[in-house]
């Protein structure tokens, strides 16, 4: 086959698919990204899933299959509060009816809090994040609209010492 007829015939077969399937097939092809397709569904388990939730399962784990990748089941438990295993059980079967498997890979968001708060520490000394103390009626004056832009908080230009002080005093560490 040349390289016309090639390209014709994955042309046609991306015809018709969604837009997240055309930019994954075009990557692939092009070379644009080695190895597998990784995708995940990350739901928070403080209730029973909905039709959104099922539109979500069968986007992330039918690309990963459909490319031959792996999806994730990653929990996103960062709100012990409003959580129970309950609901953890009931996405698990949910997924399963739905037709898919995550194999190995269930991972739950909490298990790597460690590794996130150094990552924000990083952030945090490289000038790329800082501890915001406006309170949520400030938020909402400084976030802006669909009409109007929003504006920097005023804590934006605090002092990285300051900012690591405020954010180990957060977690309770000094």
């Amino acid at each position: 086959m040349t390289e016309i007829e090639t390209a014709d015939k994955q042309s046609k077969r991306r015809e018709g698919q969604d837009f997240i399937r055309e930019t994954v097939a075009r990557d692939m092809e092009s070379g644009r990204y080695y190895g597998r397709v990784v995708t995940r569904f990350p739901p928070e388990p403080n209730g029973y899933l909905h039709i959104g939730h099922a539109k979500s399962i069968a986007l992330n784990f039918g690309v990963a299959e459909e490319f031959g990748g792996v999806c994730h089941l990653r929990f996103d438990d960062t709100n012990p509060e409003t959580e129970d295993m309950e609901y953890v059980e009931s996405i698990m079967r949910d997924v399963r009816w739905l037709g898919y498997d995550w194999r190995d890979k269930l991972f739950f968001a909490s298990d790597y809090y460690a590794q996130l708060y150094e990552f924000a520490e990083q952030l945090i000394q490289e000038g790329k994040a800082y501890v915001d103390s406006l309170d949520e009626e400030g938020i909402r004056q400084y976030r802006g609209t669909v009409l109007e832009p929003g504006r920097p908080s005023p804590y934006r230009d605090r002092a990285v010492e300051e900012n690591l002080d405020l954010f180990r005093r957060m977690r309770g560490i000094s």
